[in-house]
């Protein structure tokens, strides 16, 4: 008989992998990425998942578009650089995206232990092709 797990560790496993996939997605073959806010380069293990809309926020939480790679200085130090974010972020997706990330940061959004575990598997998917 298997354990059932938790929704708190489903919730940390699926950070945990969805962080991996961010700084895996703009590395280059060498493992280096850049922060999106100040554009310091360096490897993707010493970088950070950073969020627009903060993690608090589960509507935006996992969203690829709310989440790029951020130097610590950037994402902890510097609390996001949320206003160098957001204008980065409507001239590279294009202009209304954060205003939109915003809306759907507020916005009541719930999943239930079948959705994390779906997002957990997709998300290892795409981690393992990144790193072959």
């Amino acid at each position: 008989m298997s354990k059932k797990v938790s929704r708190k560790n489903l919730v940390k496993r699926l950070d945990n992998i969805f962080s991996q996939y961010i700084r895996l997605r703009n590395a280059n073959a060498l493992g280096i990425a850049e922060c999106y806010t100040c554009g310091k380069r360096d490897h993707w293990k010493r970088l950070q998942n950073g969020h627009f809309q903060s993690r608090k926020h589960y509507g935006t939480r996992w969203d690829e578009t709310n989440c790029q790679v951020q130097c610590s200085a950037c994402n902890v130090f510097r609390y996001g650089e949320q206003y160098k974010f957001g204008l980065r972020l409507d001239r590279d997706f294009g202009q209304g995206t954060a205003e939109d990330l915003h809306a759907k940061a507020i916005q009541i959004t719930k999943y239930s232990n079948n959705d994390l575990q779906e997002l957990i598997t997709k998300y290892t998917a795409l981690v393992k092709k990144k790193m072959k």
